[in-house]
Order: structure tokens, then C-alpha cells, then sequence
């Protein structure tokens, strides 16, 4: 056995956590049948796979999801100095209020006079943050933690332990809002898809999907031509983009991609063009749709943030609240090729918090609910 098998087959760590979590190996899993019914669902037929029928809601009510970073100025906000919604209690009271049905964590971590104080790193905290999702009827879909970027006994004991506190709180999927290695040599790429399948499996043994978050240098071009420089790495390119790569080199099972729309807009702005391994300048456009239509399933959460066309910016787009920008998520996530409410697209807006009208966040939060209930094929 590899020294990684020999850490996968140790459960001791994991049985303890899962002790100290209050759980035993039913009520783990019981938050996740619904998650392995779904992993064993046959692939998409002709059928369910087809575009949505004019005139039906594009989002399913049980599917409008939030991820927590939109607001988090509201999170964070201390209750004893603030009026507006402060902690991980009022704000998902107020986003319960508002009608989502769906939030996704971007850490956990509130401020330390909310109630509750430091809800991250204990079993009781996690507790707390379940009761108080489903006080509230919505249901916590992932979170933006740390996967390791070494296999280590600390490193997986730390990520078992993620994954158990994700299993308290009812999450179908764990995850990052990085990429799994910023290089742009395929074979870091290949290194981290061996690392990506080998987590991804241990999180499967938890229950959960494995997901990377992206933003558009994630589909910039792969450098696996030569000719090679001084250090021995390659300068050109074959035209692959680096995400399309690791999902060629990493096991569907096990390893799942969170696609930012608005993100995925601007490389189609911005990556336009590799150079070849003759030298040359090679024109090719990304189609962020027709990477999902390949593997619908690899991409069960989305990011539905939206944007403003602004070519005049480096990004080429400027965010905004769902609904008032140009991305034309009508025709997107009716046409991924997944069977309808497969995936779970979270409103984000990085821009939400403002510096001087602290209910701001919030209130674009109502704002982008609405547009997301009134998107109509």
C-alpha cells in the first residue's frame, strides 16, 4: 500500500470525531440518503436532459440558494453596536424570511458577540448553525473551506473533521473557493487531480461531493507544449484550458466543479487566444455552457451571479444583483443538460456589502430573490 492508502484505510479518526460529534454511523448518514440517492441516479435520459418547457419557472422554489459571503458584512457585524441583522442567527432568520431555501457557507465564522459566539470549531457550534437553518426551513448546500494541498495524517485529520462538521449541518457537498493549484503547468494540474481523486474519495466515505469553486483564470489556457524554458517547464500551449484538463484527468464520482457564471463570462471576455507550440497565435472563444453540457453532472452548484457587459474594464463586466446585469441565465441554466433541479444555483454578489449603507447586502439579497423566483422560460 501507498502511504496515502494507509491513511485512507485509518478510521480510528474518523470514528472519533464522529463520537465527538454526538453521531453515530446512522444518524450521519441519514442528512445524506438523499445525496447518495441522487449519485446513483442513471445518467441524464433524452428526455429529462431537455432544455426547460417555455413558460415553467427556470429555478425551483426549493433551489434559490445564497452563499453566506454575499452578506457578509451582516455575519460579521457585531448585534450589541448594530440595528440591522447581525450573526449567523438573524441573518438566516432574515434569508428565511425572504424565501431561500438554500444557503452555502463561505467559512464559519461570525462575530464573537452574536449568539451563539464561536460557532466554528466545535460540535455544539455545528449544532447550533443546524438548528437554527432548519428554524428556518432552508438547508445548507456547501461550503467554501480548506482542502488540503498535502496529504498528511494532520492534513486529513482536519479534513475529516470538516467533514464531519458538514454531515451535523446537513451539507451535500464540501469545498473551496480556490483552485485546486494555480499553476498553469499541466503537471501540477496532474498533481492535483491525483490529490483531488484521493480526497474526493475520502469525502465520498463522509457522504459528501468534493467541489471546486473557479474564477476565470481556471480557464485560461494549459502550458503543455514546448519549447520548454531554462527551469525545464513548457511555454506554449495545445489549446486546452486548465479546468477542462482536470476534468479529464479527475474520476466523475468523486470530484465536482461549482461553476461562477459571472466568472466563466469574463474568461469568455478575457482568454481568447493561446499560443501554439509552432509559435503561432490561435484564436479560440470559451463557451461556458457547453462545458457544462459535456458533464451536466460534474457541476451540481452554481454561482448565478450576474453581470453588466462593460468592455471598457479589464474583467469586461461589472457585477450586479441578480436579474439587473446582462448574463442570460434564462437560456443557461435551462440548457446545462441536467435533469431539472439537479443543481443548485447560489446568488453571489461580491459587491454587495457597501461601506456606507450597512442593510444593504440584505436588501439586494430580497432584490435578487425575486428576480431569481420571476426567471421564466
Amino acid at each position: 500500500m501507498t502511504p496515502q492508502q494507509d491513511l485512507l484505510e485509518a478510521d480510528d479518526t474518523a470514528r472519533g470525531l464522529v463520537r465527538g460529534l454526538g453521531l453515530n454511523r446512522r444518524q450521519l448518514f441519514a442528512a445524506t440518503t438523499g445525496l447518495a440517492a441522487a449519485a446513483t441516479l442513471a445518467a441524464p435520459t433524452a428526455a429529462s436532459a431537455k432544455a426547460i418547457p417555455r413558460g415553467q419557472v427556470v429555478i425551483p422554489a426549493n433551489r434559490r440558494g445564497i452563499i453566506l459571503y454575499t452578506v457578509r458584512d451582516a455575519v460579521s457585524r457585531d448585534p450589541a453596536t448594530s440595528p440591522y441583522a447581525s450573526g449567523f442567527r438573524a441573518v438566516l432568520e432574515e434569508l428565511g424570511r425572504i424565501g431561500y431555501a438554500q444557503v452555502e457557507f463561505a467559512g464559519y465564522r461570525q462575530h464573537a458577540n452574536a449568539p451563539g459566539g464561536d460557532v466554528s470549531a466545535s460540535p455544539a457550534g455545528a449544532r447550533l448553525l443546524r438548528r437554527w437553518l432548519d428554524d428556518n426551513g432552508l438547508r445548507a448546500q456547501g461550503n467554501h473551506g480548506s482542502v488540503p494541498s498535502t496529504i498528511t495524517t494532520e492534513t486529513l485529520t482536519a479534513f475529516d473533521a470538516a467533514c464531519e462538521y458538514a454531515n451535523v449541518l446537513g451539507l451535500g457537498h464540501i469545498g473551496t473557493g480556490g483552485d485546486p493549484t494555480n499553476s498553469a503547468q499541466r503537471a501540477d494540474w496532474d498533481l492535483a487531480a491525483d490529490r483531488w481523486n484521493f480526497l474526493g474519495r475520502r469525502a465520498a466515505r463522509h457522504g459528501l461531493k468534493l467541489y471546486t469553486h473557479n474564477h476565470d483564470v481556471a480557464y485560461s489556457f494549459l502550458l503543455d507544449r514546448g519549447p520548454k524554458d531554462a527551469a525545464g517547464l513548457f511555454t506554449r500551449s495545445s489549446g486546452k484550458r486548465r479546468l477542462e484538463y482536470f476534468l479529464e484527468r479527475t474520476d466523475a464520482k468523486y470530484v465536482f466543479l461549482e461553476m461562477d457564471i459571472y466568472w466563466a463570462h469574463v474568461a469568455k471576455f478575457k482568454h481568447t487566444s493561446y499560443t501554439a507550440a509552432d509559435g503561432s497565435t490561435v484564436e479560440k472563444i470559451f463557451n461556458p455552457l457547453k462545458v457544462v453540457q459535456k458533464q451536466p453532472r460534474r457541476f451540481p452548484l452554481f454561482h448565478a451571479k450576474d453581470g453588466d457587459e462593460r468592455p471598457d474594464l479589464a474583467n469586461g463586466y461589472e457585477m450586479t444583483p441578480f436579474g439587473l446585469g446582462d448574463i442570460d441565465f434564462r437560456t443557461f441554466l435551462s440548457r446545462t443538460g441536467a435533469p431539472r433541479g439537479y443543481a443548485h444555483p447560489m446568488w453571489e454578489q461580491d459587491t454587495a456589502p457597501s461601506t456606507t449603507d450597512p442593510g444593504q447586502s440584505l436588501a439586494l439579497a430580497e432584490l435578487s430573490y425575486d428576480a431569481m423566483s420571476s426567471l421564466r422560460r
